[in-house]
Protein backbone atom coordinates (compact mmCIF):
# COMPACT_ATOMS: atom_id res chain seq x y z
CA UNK A 1 0.00 0.00 0.00
CA UNK A 2 1.51 3.47 -0.70
CA UNK A 3 1.98 5.51 1.92
CA UNK A 4 -0.72 8.89 1.34
CA UNK A 5 -3.33 5.75 1.22
CA UNK A 6 -6.14 6.28 3.28
CA UNK A 7 -9.42 3.44 3.76
CA UNK A 8 -12.84 4.75 5.12
CA UNK A 9 -14.83 2.28 6.89
CA UNK A 10 -18.00 2.59 8.88
CA UNK A 11 -18.20 1.58 12.42
CA UNK A 12 -20.18 1.55 15.40
CA UNK A 13 -19.58 2.43 18.90
CA UNK A 14 -21.73 1.28 22.07
CA UNK A 15 -21.67 3.83 24.39
CA UNK A 16 -22.47 2.26 27.09
CA UNK A 17 -23.20 5.68 29.69
CA UNK A 18 -26.17 6.60 27.29
CA UNK A 19 -26.98 2.91 26.25
CA UNK A 20 -27.07 3.63 22.72
CA UNK A 21 -25.35 2.90 19.70
CA UNK A 22 -23.32 5.39 17.97
CA UNK A 23 -22.61 5.07 13.63
CA UNK A 24 -19.48 6.90 12.85
CA UNK A 25 -17.32 7.41 9.72
CA UNK A 26 -13.80 5.88 10.46
CA UNK A 27 -10.81 7.11 8.28
CA UNK A 28 -7.53 5.08 8.89
CA UNK A 29 -4.08 7.06 7.57
CA UNK A 30 -1.65 4.44 6.62
CA UNK A 31 1.84 6.11 6.92
CA UNK A 32 0.90 7.97 10.43
CA UNK A 33 -1.34 5.33 11.90
CA UNK A 34 -3.36 8.47 11.82
CA UNK A 35 -7.54 8.23 12.66
CA UNK A 36 -10.37 10.07 12.08
CA UNK A 37 -13.90 9.45 13.45
CA UNK A 38 -16.83 11.27 12.07
CA UNK A 39 -20.66 11.01 13.77
CA UNK A 40 -22.69 10.43 11.24
CA UNK A 41 -25.85 11.55 13.56
CA UNK A 42 -24.13 15.01 14.66
CA UNK A 43 -22.26 15.68 11.26
CA UNK A 44 -19.45 16.65 13.31
CA UNK A 45 -15.31 14.98 13.66
CA UNK A 46 -15.41 13.33 16.94
CA UNK A 47 -12.18 12.07 16.76
CA UNK A 48 -8.78 13.00 15.01
CA UNK A 49 -5.48 11.66 16.46
CA UNK A 50 -2.47 10.11 15.36
CA UNK A 51 -1.59 6.52 17.43
CA UNK A 52 2.36 6.40 16.43
CA UNK A 53 2.09 4.16 19.33
CA UNK A 54 -1.00 2.20 18.28
CA UNK A 55 -1.04 -1.72 18.30
CA UNK A 56 -3.91 -0.95 14.97
CA UNK A 57 -2.31 -2.39 11.87
CA UNK A 58 -3.61 -1.93 8.77
CA UNK A 59 -3.92 -5.71 9.01
CA UNK A 60 -6.88 -5.01 11.34
CA UNK A 61 -9.19 -3.39 9.53
CA UNK A 62 -11.75 -5.59 8.06
CA UNK A 63 -15.61 -5.79 8.23
CA UNK A 64 -16.47 -7.29 11.70
CA UNK A 65 -13.32 -6.80 13.38
CA UNK A 66 -13.28 -5.07 16.84
CA UNK A 67 -10.60 -2.17 17.56
CA UNK A 68 -9.89 -0.68 20.50
CA UNK A 69 -9.60 2.88 20.28
CA UNK A 70 -8.33 5.24 23.55
CA UNK A 71 -10.44 2.73 25.59
CA UNK A 72 -13.47 2.53 23.22
CA UNK A 73 -14.50 -1.22 21.36
CA UNK A 74 -15.07 -0.32 17.70
CA UNK A 75 -16.74 -2.66 15.42
CA UNK A 76 -15.66 -2.44 11.75
CA UNK A 77 -19.89 -3.03 10.26
CA UNK A 78 -19.10 -2.22 6.49
CA UNK A 79 -16.34 -0.56 4.28
CA UNK A 80 -17.30 3.58 4.08
CA UNK A 81 -16.30 4.20 0.38
CA UNK A 82 -15.88 2.46 -2.90
CA UNK A 83 -12.29 2.69 -3.23
CA UNK A 84 -11.75 0.93 0.45
CA UNK A 85 -13.79 -1.60 -0.74
CA UNK A 86 -11.97 -2.11 -4.10
CA UNK A 87 -8.70 -2.29 -2.23
CA UNK A 88 -9.45 -4.43 0.32
CA UNK A 89 -12.32 -7.17 -0.22
CA UNK A 90 -9.97 -9.37 -2.14
CA UNK A 91 -7.45 -8.76 0.82
CA UNK A 92 -9.56 -8.87 3.61
CA UNK A 93 -11.64 -12.23 2.07
CA UNK A 94 -13.24 -14.63 5.01
CA UNK A 95 -13.72 -18.15 4.84
CA UNK A 96 -14.81 -20.95 7.65
CA UNK A 97 -12.81 -23.76 8.76
CA UNK A 98 -13.48 -26.23 11.12
CA UNK A 99 -11.14 -28.63 12.72
CA UNK A 100 -12.88 -31.99 12.92
CA UNK A 101 -13.17 -34.14 15.51
CA UNK A 102 -10.13 -36.43 14.82
CA UNK A 103 -7.96 -33.85 14.99
CA UNK A 104 -9.43 -31.66 17.62
CA UNK A 105 -6.46 -33.30 19.85
CA UNK A 106 -3.83 -31.75 16.87
CA UNK A 107 -5.38 -28.02 16.87
CA UNK A 108 -2.22 -26.50 18.76
CA UNK A 109 -0.16 -27.42 15.67
CA UNK A 110 -3.34 -26.80 13.11
CA UNK A 111 -3.76 -23.05 14.36
CA UNK A 112 0.14 -22.61 13.96
CA UNK A 113 -0.15 -23.82 10.54
CA UNK A 114 -3.15 -21.78 9.78
CA UNK A 115 -0.65 -18.66 11.73
CA UNK A 116 2.23 -19.66 9.32
CA UNK A 117 0.24 -19.59 6.06
CA UNK A 118 -0.85 -15.40 6.72
CA UNK A 119 -4.29 -15.93 7.85
CA UNK A 120 -5.65 -14.10 10.97
CA UNK A 121 -8.42 -15.97 13.02
CA UNK A 122 -11.04 -13.43 13.76
CA UNK A 123 -13.42 -15.98 15.13
CA UNK A 124 -12.75 -18.91 17.16
CA UNK A 125 -15.17 -21.77 18.90
CA UNK A 126 -15.16 -24.88 20.28
CA UNK A 127 -18.94 -26.47 20.08
CA UNK A 128 -20.50 -30.20 19.16
CA UNK A 129 -23.25 -30.67 16.85
CA UNK A 130 -26.42 -32.83 17.28
CA UNK A 131 -27.75 -34.50 14.18
CA UNK A 132 -29.79 -32.07 13.11
CA UNK A 133 -27.31 -29.55 13.21
CA UNK A 134 -24.82 -31.56 11.18
CA UNK A 135 -27.56 -32.21 8.68
CA UNK A 136 -28.45 -28.45 8.45
CA UNK A 137 -24.84 -27.86 8.20
CA UNK A 138 -24.01 -30.40 5.21
CA UNK A 139 -27.41 -29.53 3.47
CA UNK A 140 -25.97 -29.88 0.53
CA UNK A 141 -24.76 -33.22 0.84
CA UNK A 142 -28.79 -34.52 1.20
CA UNK A 143 -29.19 -38.04 -0.56
CA UNK A 144 -25.46 -39.30 -0.91
CA UNK A 145 -24.86 -42.34 0.13
CA UNK A 146 -21.78 -41.42 2.50
CA UNK A 147 -24.03 -38.75 4.05
CA UNK A 148 -24.91 -41.00 6.93
CA UNK A 149 -21.45 -41.99 8.35
CA UNK A 150 -20.51 -38.41 7.93
CA UNK A 151 -23.30 -37.05 10.13
CA UNK A 152 -22.25 -39.74 12.57
CA UNK A 153 -18.74 -39.37 12.32
CA UNK A 154 -18.83 -35.18 13.16
CA UNK A 155 -21.39 -35.44 16.19
CA UNK A 156 -18.96 -37.89 17.75
CA UNK A 157 -16.90 -35.49 19.56
CA UNK A 158 -16.28 -31.60 19.62
CA UNK A 159 -15.00 -29.57 16.48
CA UNK A 160 -13.55 -25.99 16.38
CA UNK A 161 -15.20 -23.74 14.19
CA UNK A 162 -12.87 -20.39 12.99
CA UNK A 163 -13.68 -17.58 10.53
CA UNK A 164 -10.24 -16.86 8.79
CA UNK A 165 -9.40 -13.54 6.55
CA UNK A 166 -6.96 -13.04 4.67
CA UNK A 167 -6.04 -12.68 0.97
CA UNK A 168 -7.88 -14.61 -1.66
CA UNK A 169 -8.69 -16.86 1.82
CA UNK A 170 -11.55 -19.17 0.62
CA UNK A 171 -9.07 -20.67 -2.29
CA UNK A 172 -6.13 -20.67 -0.27
CA UNK A 173 -7.30 -22.27 2.64
CA UNK A 174 -8.25 -24.85 0.58
CA UNK A 175 -5.01 -25.26 -0.83
CA UNK A 176 -3.52 -25.38 2.68
CA UNK A 177 -5.42 -28.32 4.00
CA UNK A 178 -5.28 -30.15 0.80
CA UNK A 179 -6.98 -32.72 -0.98
CA UNK A 180 -10.03 -34.38 0.32
CA UNK A 181 -8.43 -38.00 0.52
CA UNK A 182 -5.25 -37.59 2.94
CA UNK A 183 -3.83 -40.58 0.69
CA UNK A 184 -3.62 -38.29 -2.49
CA UNK A 185 -2.62 -35.37 -0.30
CA UNK A 186 0.15 -37.06 1.12
CA UNK A 187 1.42 -37.74 -2.53
CA UNK A 188 0.22 -34.63 -3.97
CA UNK A 189 0.49 -31.75 -1.49
CA UNK A 190 2.78 -33.14 1.46
CA UNK A 191 3.09 -30.43 3.81
CA UNK A 192 -0.83 -29.69 3.74
CA UNK A 193 -2.84 -30.12 6.83
CA UNK A 194 -4.96 -33.30 5.79
CA UNK A 195 -1.77 -34.95 4.32
CA UNK A 196 -0.37 -34.59 8.49
CA UNK A 197 -3.15 -35.12 10.33
CA UNK A 198 -6.02 -36.94 7.67
CA UNK A 199 -7.06 -40.45 8.23
CA UNK A 200 -9.77 -41.45 4.85
CA UNK A 201 -11.85 -38.99 3.04
CA UNK A 202 -14.29 -38.74 6.37
CA UNK A 203 -11.77 -38.15 8.78
CA UNK A 204 -9.92 -36.03 6.80
CA UNK A 205 -8.83 -33.31 9.93
CA UNK A 206 -10.59 -30.07 8.41
CA UNK A 207 -13.36 -28.57 6.36
CA UNK A 208 -12.95 -25.30 4.38
CA UNK A 209 -15.60 -23.38 2.02
CA UNK A 210 -15.57 -23.96 -1.24
CA UNK A 211 -17.02 -21.12 -2.16
CA UNK A 212 -17.93 -17.32 -1.42
CA UNK A 213 -21.83 -18.37 -0.98
CA UNK A 214 -20.60 -21.70 0.99
CA UNK A 215 -18.24 -19.45 2.95
CA UNK A 216 -20.81 -16.90 3.64
CA UNK A 217 -23.66 -19.54 4.91
CA UNK A 218 -21.48 -21.83 6.73
CA UNK A 219 -19.65 -18.80 8.73
CA UNK A 220 -23.71 -17.84 9.68
CA UNK A 221 -24.07 -21.03 10.60
CA UNK A 222 -21.36 -21.11 13.53
CA UNK A 223 -21.00 -17.29 14.21
CA UNK A 224 -24.24 -15.99 13.58
CA UNK A 225 -25.42 -12.14 13.44
CA UNK A 226 -28.60 -12.20 15.45
CA UNK A 227 -29.98 -14.43 17.43
CA UNK A 228 -28.65 -17.63 19.77
CA UNK A 229 -24.73 -19.15 19.16
CA UNK A 230 -23.84 -22.45 19.29
CA UNK A 231 -23.46 -24.05 22.97
CA UNK A 232 -20.20 -24.10 24.03
CA UNK A 233 -18.50 -27.82 25.38
CA UNK A 234 -17.54 -26.08 28.90
CA UNK A 235 -17.50 -28.96 31.24
CA UNK A 236 -17.37 -27.26 34.83
CA UNK A 237 -15.33 -29.76 36.75
CA UNK A 238 -12.02 -30.16 38.04
CA UNK A 239 -11.10 -27.41 35.28
CA UNK A 240 -9.23 -23.85 35.22
CA UNK A 241 -9.07 -21.25 33.09
CA UNK A 242 -6.29 -20.08 30.84
CA UNK A 243 -6.77 -16.91 28.61
CA UNK A 244 -4.34 -16.43 26.14
CA UNK A 245 -3.36 -13.01 25.98
CA UNK A 246 -4.25 -10.35 23.06
CA UNK A 247 -0.25 -10.27 22.19
CA UNK A 248 0.05 -13.76 21.60
CA UNK A 249 -2.88 -14.27 19.98
CA UNK A 250 -1.24 -11.18 17.48
CA UNK A 251 2.17 -12.37 17.54
CA UNK A 252 0.48 -15.78 16.19
CA UNK A 253 2.05 -18.21 18.85
CA UNK A 254 -1.18 -18.83 19.90
CA UNK A 255 -0.81 -22.55 18.50
CA UNK A 256 2.22 -22.91 20.15
CA UNK A 257 0.57 -22.14 23.51
CA UNK A 258 -2.37 -24.78 23.24
CA UNK A 259 0.28 -27.15 22.06
CA UNK A 260 2.51 -26.80 25.34
CA UNK A 261 -0.65 -27.13 27.54
CA UNK A 262 -1.76 -30.51 25.56
CA UNK A 263 1.61 -31.67 25.61
CA UNK A 264 1.74 -31.43 29.19
CA UNK A 265 -0.82 -33.83 29.50
CA UNK A 266 -3.79 -31.32 30.67
CA UNK A 267 -6.87 -31.67 28.28
CA UNK A 268 -8.77 -28.38 26.80
CA UNK A 269 -12.62 -28.87 26.78
CA UNK A 270 -13.21 -25.53 25.59
CA UNK A 271 -12.28 -22.83 23.40
CA UNK A 272 -13.39 -19.34 22.37
CA UNK A 273 -11.99 -16.35 21.38
CA UNK A 274 -13.03 -13.56 23.05
CA UNK A 275 -13.20 -8.96 22.09
CA UNK A 276 -13.55 -8.27 25.83
CA UNK A 277 -15.17 -4.76 27.09
CA UNK A 278 -13.20 -2.54 29.55
CA UNK A 279 -16.04 -3.27 32.19
CA UNK A 280 -15.83 -6.88 31.55
CA UNK A 281 -11.99 -6.87 32.00
CA UNK A 282 -12.02 -4.69 35.04
CA UNK A 283 -14.74 -6.98 36.42
CA UNK A 284 -12.47 -9.97 35.44
CA UNK A 285 -9.47 -8.62 37.11
CA UNK A 286 -10.84 -7.30 39.93
CA UNK A 287 -8.69 -8.87 42.66
CA UNK A 288 -6.02 -7.29 41.51
CA UNK A 289 -7.08 -3.53 41.51
CA UNK A 290 -5.09 -1.93 44.14
CA UNK A 291 -3.04 -5.13 45.02
CA UNK A 292 -0.95 -5.45 41.78
CA UNK A 293 0.70 -2.36 40.51
CA UNK A 294 0.51 -3.91 36.87
CA UNK A 295 -3.69 -3.84 37.14
CA UNK A 296 -4.13 -1.27 34.92
CA UNK A 297 -1.82 -2.49 32.47
CA UNK A 298 -3.87 -5.91 32.64
CA UNK A 299 -7.21 -4.17 31.65
CA UNK A 300 -5.53 -2.39 28.64
CA UNK A 301 -4.06 -5.61 27.45
CA UNK A 302 -7.00 -7.60 28.15
CA UNK A 303 -8.92 -4.99 25.89
CA UNK A 304 -5.92 -4.37 23.36
CA UNK A 305 -7.49 -7.25 20.64
CA UNK A 306 -9.08 -10.83 20.65
CA UNK A 307 -8.06 -12.95 23.34
CA UNK A 308 -8.30 -16.57 23.37
CA UNK A 309 -10.19 -18.67 26.43
CA UNK A 310 -9.37 -21.97 27.81
CA UNK A 311 -11.60 -24.40 30.09
CA UNK A 312 -8.06 -26.65 30.86
CA UNK A 313 -8.61 -29.71 33.25
CA UNK A 314 -6.53 -32.23 34.84
CA UNK A 315 -6.18 -33.14 38.47
CA UNK A 316 -5.90 -30.27 40.75
CA UNK A 317 -6.37 -27.94 37.50
CA UNK A 318 -5.24 -24.84 38.98
CA UNK A 319 -2.65 -25.71 40.81
CA UNK A 320 -0.62 -27.75 38.23
CA UNK A 321 -1.87 -25.21 35.54
CA UNK A 322 -0.32 -22.42 36.98
CA UNK A 323 3.03 -24.36 37.81
CA UNK A 324 3.00 -25.03 33.73
CA UNK A 325 2.19 -21.11 33.42
CA UNK A 326 5.61 -20.04 35.19
CA UNK A 327 6.11 -16.92 37.12
CA UNK A 328 4.30 -14.13 36.27
CA UNK A 329 7.34 -11.99 35.42
CA UNK A 330 8.44 -13.30 32.19
CA UNK A 331 11.94 -12.54 33.05
CA UNK A 332 12.09 -14.68 35.97
CA UNK A 333 10.44 -17.23 35.04
CA UNK A 334 13.06 -17.24 32.16
CA UNK A 335 16.25 -17.71 34.46
CA UNK A 336 14.06 -19.93 37.12
CA UNK A 337 11.87 -22.27 34.71
CA UNK A 338 12.79 -21.70 31.34
CA UNK A 339 10.00 -24.34 29.92
CA UNK A 340 7.21 -22.48 31.35
CA UNK A 341 4.77 -20.87 29.00
CA UNK A 342 5.46 -17.53 30.46
CA UNK A 343 9.05 -17.94 29.79
CA UNK A 344 8.58 -19.24 26.24
CA UNK A 345 6.06 -16.84 24.48
CA UNK A 346 6.01 -13.42 27.35
CA UNK A 347 7.24 -10.24 26.89
CA UNK A 348 6.87 -8.34 30.52
CA UNK A 349 4.42 -8.75 33.85
CA UNK A 350 1.61 -6.82 31.92
CA UNK A 351 2.31 -9.22 28.50
CA UNK A 352 3.20 -12.36 30.19
CA UNK A 353 1.52 -14.65 27.24
CA UNK A 354 -1.18 -16.22 29.58
CA UNK A 355 -3.34 -15.45 32.26
CA UNK A 356 -3.61 -18.66 34.76
CA UNK A 357 -6.31 -18.97 38.23
CA UNK A 358 -3.80 -18.03 41.09
CA UNK A 359 -6.20 -19.85 43.62
CA UNK A 360 -7.33 -23.48 43.22
CA UNK A 361 -11.19 -21.98 44.53
CA UNK A 362 -11.48 -19.16 41.61
CA UNK A 363 -10.70 -22.08 38.74
CA UNK A 364 -14.07 -22.69 38.20
CA UNK A 365 -15.01 -19.12 38.79
CA UNK A 366 -13.23 -17.53 35.84
CA UNK A 367 -14.09 -20.69 34.06
CA UNK A 368 -18.02 -20.13 34.06
CA UNK A 369 -17.60 -16.15 33.53
CA UNK A 370 -15.80 -16.42 30.23
CA UNK A 371 -17.89 -19.82 29.27
CA UNK A 372 -21.68 -19.09 31.18
CA UNK A 373 -21.66 -15.41 31.29
CA UNK A 374 -19.48 -13.81 28.64
CA UNK A 375 -20.57 -16.84 26.43
CA UNK A 376 -23.99 -16.29 26.36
Amino acid sequence: MADQDRFCFLVEWYEEQAARIRQFLFTYYVSTKGIEMYCIKTRKTYLKTSLKDSPIELTDLYIGSTLNILGRQIVIKDYGDVYTRNRLSSKKEKTLGVVKPDAVNKAGQILDNIYRNGFQISQMKMCRLDRNEAFEFYQEHKGKPFLDALLNYVTSGPVIALELVGENAIQRWRDAIGPTDPTVARSEAPNSIRSQYGTDKTMNACHGSDSPSSSARELEFFFPSSGPTRRNTAVFQDSTCCIIKPHAVKSGVAGKVISGITDAGFDVTAIEMFHMQKANAEEFYEVYKGVVQEYNGMVAELTSGPCIALEVRAQDAAKTFREMAGPADPEIARHLRPRTLRALFGTDKVRNAVHCTDLPEDGLLEVEYFFKILGR
